[in-house]
């Protein structure tokens, strides 16, 4: 699907009022982020790579610690990877920050230490995919080129009325209206106007400085583009986790390996419950095929209920006592009786660490 001759000429004959109108709304509605602030192309990446798949409001806090963490390129290619996952931990999607581990480091082998002002160089890098590659190399260097993202894309299928257009074609209508000389502040309002105004549901059209541009509004069926498409049901998994204390209170711990979800990140080791398995059958196996030990169960400490964006589950965390064998890395990268100081330190899911918090109030409790 391409545009129409029709919608090219629209493009073409709004061009100079869509730039102006856009960025004059800008100019006095742009919200106060700190990434906005002394821009540099590091500081774009970050929060770029932050932002994916998470609100504003969240990643403002994860930004700056990160930034007090690693205030240059360098010095997050040199941090180890435990260190990176620790000051991300709690913003999900770890994946994210193992690619802008390895992407430094990439860029201080290969570019000088500087993310490279070229569109194809930045999609080289690991964790960089189109939109991120076109918001970089247009808000850090003003590369005149396209940044689709969710918000973008909502905002262009209402403005020319279509249903179900491809990101091609959102990139080609973008670039019909893309100022050449400021490239960066029309595709970061683009994105803004698509987050305050023009939103998923009771878009603020008598707010919106393109009101007198848009299609969707003139048919009044905003909402109804871009065609929504119905969510699946998200499947359910019981999982159960070990909490292992040794006579010198330190608990039994594991590294998620890379290749895995939450790669690198320490958890209470355990797993799935497979059908037909009560949840002390599943422990005892799971942590027999992990780390080769025996367990007995004892009582149950907490449970744990989180949704991921394409499961849920329930973790059951059980108090557990070895009754034979040592631990062994048959399917983690590692493991450590942790004390629990040293829990506090190690980088774990959000679903780990409350259950790390319990286990710090039962241990401190008996003291």
């Amino acid at each position: 699907m391409e545009l129409s001759a029709t919608d090219l000429d629209y493009l073409a004959a709004h061009r100079e009022d869509a730039q102006a109108a856009l960025l004059t709304w800008f100019a006095a509605h742009a919200r106060l982020l700190p990434w906005r602030e002394a821009r540099t192309p590091y500081r774009v990446w970050i929060s770029e790579i932050m932002l994916q798949q998470t609100q504003v409001e969240t990643v403002q806090g994860y930004f700056e610690r990160f930034m007090e963490r690693f205030p240059t390129l360098e010095a997050l290619a040199a941090a180890p990877l435990e260190a990176v996952l620790k000051v991300w931990e709690g913003l999900g999607y770890y994946s994210r920050a193992r690619a802008l581990h390895r992407a430094a480091q990439t860029v201080q082998e290969r570019h000088q230490g500087q993310l490279p002002a070229d569109l194809d160089a930045l999609r080289a890098l690991p964790g960089i995919g189109p939109y991120t590659a076109g918001a970089i190399a247009s808000l850090a260097f003003e590369l005149p080129v396209p940044a689709v993202d969710g918000n973008v894309r909502r905002v262009l299928a209402r403005v020319l009325a279509l249903a179900d257009p491809r990101p091609a074609l959102l990139e080609a209508a973008v670039r019909a209206w893309l100022p050449a000389e400021k490239a960066g502040a029309f595709n970061e309002a683009l994105m803004e106007l698509g987050a305050l105004v023009c939103r998923p549901q009771r878009p603020q059209c008598a707010e919106c400085p393109w009101r007198d541009l848009c299609r969707a509004r003139a048919l009044g069926q905003p909402e109804e583009f871009p065609l929504k498409k119905p969510r699946k049901a998200l499947p359910h998994y019981d999982v159960v986790a070990a909490v292992t204390v040794r006579e010198d209170r330190r608990v039994l711990v594991a590294q998620r390996r890379p290749q895995d979800m939450l790669g690198g990140l320490w958890e209470f080791p355990g797993g799935k419950r497979e059908d037909g398995e009560t949840l002390e059958a599943a422990l005892r196996r799971e942590l027999q095929e992990e780390m080769g030990v025996t367990l007995e169960v004892g009582e149950q400490v907490t449970v744990v209920r989180h949704a991921y964006t394409h499961f849920r589950i329930t973790l059951y965390a059980f108090e557990c006592r070895l009754s034979a064998g040592e631990p062994q890395c048959l399917e983690c990268a590692d493991f450590r009786w942790a004390a629990l100081d040293e829990l506090a330190t190690l980088p774990m899911a959000v679903t780990d660490r409350r259950i790390a918090r319990v286990v710090e109030q039962r241990l401190t409790s008996k003291e």
